[in-house]
């Protein structure tokens, strides 16, 4: 029984993720703007990207690494 329900929530799990995506609102690019020097360029990039990512291309985003 518990192979069972274990197996159907991993079913489900892979079902309930589509390729959609959802991409930022303006509000939050603005917020995570604040904390860039140049914070209407930072504007600018991730609207047109967001724009690119609504189109269905892919995007390419960049991971800064985490300091202690």
């Amino acid at each position: 029984m518990k192979l069972v329900f274990n197996f159907s929530m991993l079913l489900l799990a892979f079902f309930s993720f589509s390729n959609e995506s959802f991409s930022l609102t303006d509000f939050q690019i603005k917020r995570f703007c604040k904390k860039e020097k140049r914070v209407s360029l930072c504007i600018k990039k991730l609207q047109e990207k967001r724009s690119v990512l609504q189109e269905g291309k892919f995007i390419e985003i960049p991971v800064k690494p985490y300091r202690r």
